[in-house]
């Protein structure tokens, strides 16, 4: 892709704070940088993961590491990091601006189960 959402001082200032860099315990991650550009892009967009676009690599992939990182808390981190810039303030969203497709109310276990929507609130 060769336009990206990170500029090189935010990924800076996150890229320590992000697990499979060398040094670490376990498996070292594929390209931190290229997974952040496409959950961005998910977010942006608002698209499926399927149809995340080939040059971020398979979007099941991506979409497991998206929850094992949702779910120990780094996006917390990242954007806790990134929060006084402009772009990665948090927004208020209510239901005047965004509706919900009707099979997509009610659901068990709320944001815990869908971190995305989440973080689509977070960042927009």
């Amino acid at each position: 892709m060769d336009r990206m959402v990170l500029r090189d001082d935010q990924w800076e200032r996150i890229a320590a704070l992000l697990p499979g860099k060398v040094g670490d315990p376990g498996r070292s991650g594929a390209d931190n940088r290229l997974f952040l550009e496409a959950v961005l892009w998910i977010v942006r967009v608002g698209s499926p993961w399927r149809d995340l676009p080939e040059a971020f690599g398979n979007w099941n992939s991506v979409f497991q590491r998206f929850r094992r990182w949702a779910k120990a808390g780094v996006f917390d981190e990242v954007f806790a990091a990134l929060s006084s810039d402009a772009d990665f303030e948090y927004a208020i969203i209510d239901g005047t601006i965004v509706r919900v497709h009707q099979h997509g109310t009610g659901a068990r276990g709320g944001l815990r189960l869908r971190p995305l929507a989440a973080l689509a609130v977070r960042i927009r």
